[in-house]
């Protein structure tokens, strides 16, 4: 009897700390594959936007230069649409993906989307635009692409 009682204290003091790195465990590993998912789905979000500029081609987004003028009215208010998509689909990324203390992984995902960010901000008629996009936005997110959009603005500067 005496033996059964010393395996219960035995299985008391091994088990319960087994079980709760089991559990935080479990729980690092739900964490990050919410986190994957999240990710899978906002790059496919981004995937329709691309395929939106695609179908909008004579705006001619993907292209290094603005749109040369005159551009009309119509053509304004689409780029101006397409534009607040995009910075609406950055900030939902900021938001969920970005944060000061990003581990490998989580830098990797965010370098992904910042260089998508990068890319947008060279475009000067969308850095033209920013401020009166960002109106009413994450004062975080605000503050980050402006400052990557200041960023290209320099760099084409010196170019």
């Amino acid at each position: 009897m005496i033996w059964l009682e010393g395996l219960s204290y035995l299985v008391t003091i091994l088990g319960f700390p087994a079980a709760i790195y089991v559990i935080v465990r479990e729980e690092r590993l739900r964490r990050a594959n919410e986190i994957s998912e999240l990710h899978r789905s906002l790059s496919q979000e981004y995937d329709g936007f691309l395929r939106m500029v695609m179908d909008n081609a004579d705006l001619l987004l993907m292209s290094r230069a603005c749109l040369p003028e005159p551009v009309s009215e119509e053509q304004r208010e689409r780029i101006e649409i397409i534009y607040r998509m995009l910075l609406s689909l950055f900030e939902k990324a900021f938001i969920i993906l970005h944060s000061d203390d990003m581990d490998g992984d989580a830098q990797r995902r965010w370098s992904s989307w910042e260089d998508d960010m990068m890319e947008w901000c060279s475009r000067e008629d969308f850095r033209r635009l920013l401020t009166k996009l960002l109106d009413g936005e994450d004062p975080q997110f605000r503050a980050y692409i402006l400052h990557l959009g200041q960023r290209c603005a320099e760099k084409a500067a010196q170019a």
